[in-house]
C-alpha cells in the first residue's frame, strides 16, 4: 500500500506533492490517499485528485482508497461542491460521507460535473449559464456582456477535454477570495483528464515539424500560444487562443498541465512562471482558469 498524503490546501500548485509521490507513472501497488487532515480544496485540487484515481484505475490499477477529511465542515463543502458524487465511483473511501447532495443552487460555486462527451459539453454549459452570470456580475463586478464570453470559455476548456483527451474528465468552478495573492474575489474554473494529453494528441500533425524539440512543453506552446490543432478544419483549434484572448481582456490567467510541462499565460499580479519542464509525468492534462474580480476588496 503506497499512501499519499493530500495537502492541508489542495490546489494547481500544492497538487504536485500529489503527483510526485505518485512516481514513477503508474506507480506499483495500491494507493491511499490520505486526506484527513485536509482543510480545503479549490476547483483544481478537486478535479485533478479524480482525475488521478481514474487515470490509475485505467492503467490497470486497483480502486485506489480515498481516507475523508475529519473535519465535519470540510467534509460538508465537499459534498456541497459535489465531490463525494464522483469519488464513490473513482475510489473506495474509508471515513464519514456526509449524504447531503451538491449544492446546484448556490451563487458561489458550481459543482463538479463529469464530461464524458459533447452532449456533456452542451449540458454543462447550458445549466450553468445563469448561475454564472451571477458570479459574473455579482462576485466579479464584471459587465455583462462577459457573460456570453466565460459560457464560451468554459465550453472552449470542456471541448479539449472531449476532443484530445480520449477520456472523459471533470469540470469545476467556485468563486472565492483570493487574498493572499490578489487580494480579490476570483473565479477558477477547472477542467482536468487522464487522457493521452498534448503530446501524443498533436504530434501526428506536429511532431516532424518540431523534431529533436518536440516535447510536452513544445506541445502545449503550439496549442496555447500558436492555436495549433490536430484538426485541419479551418476554425479547429482556435478554441484555447481565443480563452487566452479573454482572459487578457479581463486580466485574467490560464495555466496548462500536461505531461511533463506547465505553461502559464501570466497576468501582471500573478509571478507564476510561463513555462515549467522536466516536472513529473502526470497524464492527461489539467487547465486552471482564473478570472479576478474589476474591484479590489474593500477593507
Amino acid at each position: 500500500m503506497r499512501v499519499v498524503t493530500i495537502p492541508h490546501y489542495l490546489d494547481d500548485r500544492t497538487f504536485e506533492s500529489v503527483i510526485e509521490a505518485l512516481q514513477p507513472w503508474p506507480p506499483e501497488g495500491r494507493v491511499l490517499f490520505d486526506a484527513r487532515a485536509t482543510k480545503w480544496a479549490s476547483p483544481y485540487g478537486f478535479a485533478a485528485l479524480l482525475t488521478a484515481a481514474e487515470a490509475l484505475r485505467a492503467g490497470g490499477a486497483e480502486i485506489p482508497r480515498l481516507a475523508v477529511p475529519e473535519s465535519d465542515d470540510v467534509r460538508s463543502y465537499w459534498a456541497k461542491a459535489g465531490f463525494f458524487v464522483h469519488a464513490a465511483e473513482q475510489f473506495e473511501l474509508h471515513g464519514k460521507v456526509p449524504r447531503r447532495p451538491p449544492d446546484t443552487a448556490s451563487d458561489i460555486l458550481l459543482p463538479i460535473t463529469a464530461v464524458r462527451g459533447s452532449e456533456d459539453v452542451h449540458d454543462v454549459v447550458g445549466r450553468i449559464q445563469e448561475q454564472a452570470a451571477r458570479i459574473l456580475t455579482g462576485e466579479l463586478h464584471l459587465e455583462a456582456r462577459a457573460t456570453l464570453r466565460f459560457s464560451m470559455t468554459l465550453s472552449e476548456a470542456c471541448q479539449n477535454v472531449v476532443e484530445h483527451a480520449g477520456s472523459g474528465g471533470w469540470v469545476a468552478v467556485h468563486a472565492f477570495t483570493w487574498r493572499r495573492r490578489l487580494g480579490r474575489r476570483v473565479a477558477v474554473i477547472a477542467v482536468c483528464d487522464g487522457g493521452i494529453g498534448f503530446r501524443a494528441s498533436l504530434e501526428p500533425s506536429e511532431g516532424r515539424k518540431f523534431g529533436d524539440r518536440w516535447s510536452d512543453g513544445t506541445a502545449l506552446e503550439a496549442a496555447l500560444i500558436h492555436a495549433v490543432s490536430r484538426f485541419r478544419d479551418p476554425g479547429r483549434g482556435q478554441g484555447l487562443a481565443a480563452i487566452r484572448k479573454y482572459l487578457t481582456t479581463w486580466n485574467g490567467k490560464i495555466s496548462i498541465r500536461s505531461g511533463t510541462a506547465r505553461l502559464s499565460v501570466v497576468p501582471a499580479w500573478d509571478d507564476d512562471e510561463p513555462l515549467e519542464t522536466g516536472q513529473p509525468f502526470f497524464p492527461g492534462a489539467q487547465v486552471q482558469i482564473v478570472i479576478p474580480a474589476q474591484e479590489p476588496l474593500k477593507e
